[in-house]
């Protein structure tokens, strides 16, 4: 419940202040006072566009803030979701500067302008003129029928599977669009891959290849000098051994005067095995050595494949070669893997689809039910309306596929005059008769689900006399549920009011302001009166508001 409003330095008003009480309040005042101009200061709570153009004065900012009693809302969840402190009296506020550059306040938090429209959406619904053309939006419709059917938790978890089914879609074609350009890739890898699988490569061969290469490159070389090595260690004559083995006997013939001679002995003797173990190894070595010109030219041909590829790729390693191997494995498993992953997103699809299709059927009987008794209630409340041959359809139509609110399309068929066929409202209705439609719909609604503070902006357009008064009747009654707040110029709906505000021009050295006060039981008679005759208020005029305003 909307409970106070300030607005300063907006348009036509310096500075304005409003106390809001539950029931139906009542705005009057003469064309071009201002009504509007609240009217549009309060939408800027709701997360309207703000323009730096309504800045009255360029020295000071434009603030609008309203106070809101929100304990019966149940939006805690929503504050804590976005950080936002929770107070069941919760204050809105929104800051424009003469650039134009808004900010927006919940209980002095600052917040973006998606969360004030989330927020204002649970509070405040501001109806004006033009809001009648909603009554042409099918989503406007549906949503009326299933607030009437009472399909909330159905609708809830509806859209939670929908979303699901929504996502699951996206990725579909985004795995069918991805599979399509990779398998026109697939004979590049499957060639790149057969490239260097075909080589059979294995992790440190090049290092071993090319080492053999230049063994067998110099066998030759290798022979004789192994040759020469074998000769200067063992030969018969002067070789390091046989000198080897004369020291040990020199040694061993001074050993008893030279007690030193004997560690020395032990050392040659040490090295003389590990000498005749090199002798002998490199003569083996040097018998078994031979050129070998085929495995020659093997080993130079397969050093060639791995110089080849290693070029190919750019690469200068078998090792980067094996992983590239393996990259070009990988995708060619993930595009064969495509059409398994496609199948199963599919099977999701149709399990998704399965149980909307349960919830479609569900929302469907709901709606045909409740649909009958919607129609009577929206042409009872018409005739009390002054349409005694009004005519009102709901057409439940099968949608070809799943949408955001089922497989239904609901479409609302409407005719206000005798004996002609009703049609789709945005062919047939005229203004005042969208209003009346419009009125009706939301009294209905407001039968069925708890509505935010409603703001209707002259509702009552194109109407007059004994329906006027059984339209102020329809939003007091209206007003038992909720608190709504009505702009009007029709006397028989001010009469009807729980409380009634005034607003007026008033000229200043700063130029013409924009005012408003509230009316006592007295004043309220007399602006009655003045809407019943014009300006000129005589005692017959006075007595017809009284009267008014006593059966209101």
């Amino acid at each position: 419940m909307l409970k106070s409003l300030q607005i300063s330095n907006y348009a036509l008003i310096d500075k304005l202040e409003i106390e809001f009480d539950k029931g139906l309040t009542i705005i009057t005042g003469e064309t071009g006072a201002g009504k509007s101009i609240i009217l549009g200061a309060l939408s800027l709570l709701t997360g309207q566009r703000a323009d730096s153009n309504v800045v009255r004065d360029n020295s000071r900012k434009c603030i609008v803030e309203a106070i809101f009693d929100i304990k019966n809302y149940n939006l805690k969840n929503i504050f804590a979701e976005n950080d936002i402190d929770y107070y069941d009296q919760t204050i809105i506020r929104r800051e424009i500067s003469a650039e134009g550059r808004s900010r927006a306040f919940v209980n002095d938090s600052p917040v973006n302008l998606n969360f004030l429209k989330q927020l204002s959406a649970f509070l405040i619904d501001i109806h004006s003129q033009h809001d009648t053309l909603l009554l042409n939006s099918s989503h406007y419709q549906i949503d009326a029928l299933d607030s009437f059917a009472g399909n909330k938790d159905i609708l809830r978890n509806y859209a939670e599977l929908y979303s699901q089914y929504k996502t699951n879609q996206k990725q579909l074609q985004e795995l069918k669009e991805k599979a399509q350009k990779e398998k026109a890739d697939f004979d590049y890898y499957e060639f790149q891959y057969n490239q260097i699988a075909q080589a059979n490569l294995n992790d440190g061969e090049q290092e071993e290849l090319e080492e053999e290469q230049r063994q067998l490159s110099h066998i030759e070389e290798i022979k004789q000098n192994l040759a020469m090595v074998n000769f200067y260690l063992n030969s018969e004559d002067n070789s390091v051994i046989s000198m080897l083995k004369s020291s040990i006997v020199k040694l061993s013939e001074i050993e008893n005067y030279l007690p030193k001679a004997k560690e020395f002995i032990e050392r040659i003797e040490n090295d003389l095995i590990d000498l005749q173990d090199l002798a002998n190894e490199s003569e083996v070595i040097e018998q078994d050595l031979e050129f070998d010109p085929a495995r020659l030219d093997y080993v130079n041909s397969r050093l060639n494949t791995i110089y080849e590829l290693q070029r190919k790729f750019n690469v200068p390693t078998v090792k980067e070669l094996l992983d590239l191997q393996q990259d070009f494995a990988q995708k060619l498993e993930q595009i064969n893997s495509f059409d398994d992953l496609i199948i199963e997103k599919e099977q999701q699809i149709k399990d998704l689809e399965a149980k909307l299709e349960k919830l479609s059927q569900d929302l469907h009987k709901k709606r045909s039910k409740s649909s009958k008794d919607f129609e009577n209630q929206i042409i009872s409340l018409l005739k009390n309306l002054g349409m005694p041959n009004a005519v009102f359809v709901v057409d439940i139509q099968p949608a070809k596929t799943f949408t955001e609110t089922g497989k239904d399309a609901v479409i609302f068929l409407f005719s206000a005059n005798k004996n002609v066929k009703p049609e789709a409202i945005s062919r047939i209705a005229s203004g005042g008769e969208l209003s009346r439609l419009m009125l009706a719909l939301k009294y209905i609604i407001s039968q069925s689900k708890t509505l935010p503070t409603i703001i209707f902006d002259e509702i009552d357009t194109g109407i007059s006399g004994e329906i006027a008064a059984k339209t102020g009747k329809l939003l007091r009654q209206m007003s038992e549920n909720l608190q709504i707040i009505n702009i009007t110029h029709l006397p028989q709906v001010a009469a009807q009011g729980h409380n009634h505000f005034l607003v007026y021009k008033y000229d200043t050295k700063q130029g013409t302001t924009t005012g408003i006060r509230k009316l006592s039981e007295k004043e309220r008679i007399e602006e009655i009166a003045k809407m019943l005759s014009g300006t000129e208020v005589t005692q017959n005029t006075l007595q017809a508001a009284k009267e008014l305003f006593d059966n209101g």
